[in-house]
């Protein structure tokens, strides 16, 4: 199977701005008369908008029917075209010519096909030009499929290292290349803020030993000398906590001043912690009753709430959702809430753009580049905190605890906030004064912020039952 196409002539025109009106006439005639010629198949012309010295590019193409009749309209029609163009024109139209040829595929197989799989442009390599695509469609070996699979973690080149060391070395780099239109060598900044959210709560919150347990062996029954000292350790806890009980019974100076239900709650604390004998004793700092209150009581709402939430939240609703959470307990609960960070966290986004977008009114810059910058802190973030867990577990698993670790941990927290400041000089490029005062305000508005969305994720989690 072989596919021909005729040369395609193209000539692009540089127009000043005096000639321009003049210049449409004048091309669109050509365009028509062109047609009209016997080797030309076909003809189209376009332009571009007015550069800052207000010229214009316009560019002509000329399909010819093939080679010879290329040359015919080389020698004929469009040498008339140039001499008539510099006779009307002179130097305010500039024009440059160059021939274009389809790339041939010749004696392809019927099951291959010169057309991209995907979108079905015709190819001109490996890589289709519009969607990417590679031009191989199937699946060549097991190997194949892991190396397409783990390609961007295995290649040292690849967009994701390319992507990872700017992120974490040179603060604000990332943004300001994507900006700038340098987009194409890294990863794209939505997916690389959610890849690093996913990992690093994987790592942060993940514990094999506690999620897949029935993979490792059991712990050792502990011997007779362990089941002692552990006893006698329960003991003295025990007989420390009700001294202290004691002393801070004593220290009030009017007993009296507490309600009933203080006082009982305080002298059952002494009493357990005297009594307790046995090695599971455990310090009670609360039980659902004092989380969540007596569920039976009707729920009063001040008359400031906002209507619609005295709408949603009835009393049969509240009781409800105060029985259920009783019933599912304080450890379910904080399963929910820190289920519901990654969410709170990703609201918060767009409103630190929109603080970006107070504080630098005069930037020209949309709400989306405003965006784009907390992205890529917020990945930054993940990365960080991510680096330091599995360096703490490495220190701790290798028993190599120290001074030396201990500063490494406390530089990689204070790299953070030096990070945010040197990542605003780069993306706005103010003046160091200016960028203080801005990041001072900043740094406010962000502890706000997560402030506001992390007590919203709380409340969140509570009602979701």
């Amino acid at each position: 199977m072989t596919t021909h196409a005729g040369p395609l002539f193209e000539t692009t025109f540089l127009v000043a701005d005096e000639a321009q009106v003049e210049f449409a006439d004048w091309v669109d005639q050509v365009v028509r008369s062109s047609l009209e010629q016997h080797g030309i198949e076909a003809a189209r012309s376009y332009q571009s908008d007015p550069d800052d010295q207000g010229q214009i590019v316009c560019t002509c193409q000329f399909q010819a029917r093939d080679d010879n009749a290329l040359d015919e309209l080389l020698d004929g029609f469009f040498a008339a075209i140039d001499a008539d163009l510099a006779a009307k024109f002179g130097g305010t139209v500039q024009a440059e010519s160059r021939t274009l040829r389809e790339d041939s595929a010749l004696e392809l197989p019927l099951h291959e096909n010169p057309n991209c799989l995907n979108c079905g442009t015709r190819l001109r390599g490996q890589y289709c030009g519009v969607c990417g695509q590679r031009s191989r469609g199937r699946l060549i070996s097991l190997w194949q499929l892991l190396r397409e699979a783990f390609g961007d973690l295995l290649e040292l080149d690849s967009r994701l290292w390319r992507t990872l060391i700017p992120l974490l070395t040179k603060p604000g780099q990332l943004t300001r290349d994507y900006l700038e239109g340098r987009r194409a060598r890294y990863m794209p900044p939505f997916r690389t803020y959610l890849v690093l959210s996913v990992v690093f709560f994987v790592v942060a919150f993940f514990d094999p030993r506690d999620d897949l347990g029935w993979l490792f062996e059991p712990d050792p029954p502990s011997t007779a000398e362990e089941t002692a000292d552990q006893e006698q350790l329960a003991d003295q806890r025990a007989t420390e906590l009700a001294r202290d009980l004691e002393e801070l019974a004593a220290d009030i100076d009017d007993f009296d001043v507490l309600s009933d239900e203080q006082r009982n709650n305080l002298k059952q604390r002494i009493i357990a912690a005297e009594g307790a004998e046995d090695s599971d004793f455990e310090i009670d700092f609360g039980d659902d009753e004092e989380l969540f209150g007596d569920c039976s009581k009707p729920l009063e709402m001040d008359e400031d709430v906002p209507e619609w939430i005295k709408k949603r939240l009835t009393a049969e609703r509240f009781k409800h959702i105060c029985e259920q959470n009783k019933a599912r307990g304080n450890d379910n609960l904080a399963d929910a809430l820190l289920d519901n960070i990654p969410v709170a966290l990703f609201v918060l986004l767009p409103l630190m753009a929109l603080v970006l977008k107070i504080l630098y009114p005069l930037s020209r810059r949309y709400f989306v580049e405003h965006l784009l910058f907390f992205l890529h802190f917020h990945a930054f973030f993940f990365l960080i905190l991510m680096l330091q867990i599995l360096f703490v577990r490495l220190v701790g698993s290798l028993r190599l605890d120290g001074p030396v670790s201990t500063l490494i941990i406390i530089a990689a927290a204070f790299y953070i906030p030096v990070y945010l400041y040197k990542a605003m000089r780069r993306v706005y490029g103010q003046d160091h004064l200016i960028t203080v005062i801005k990041y001072i305000m900043l740094a406010c508005a962000y502890a706000m912020g997560a402030t506001i969305t992390m007590i919203g994720a709380f409340a969140f989690a509570v009602i979701s039952v």
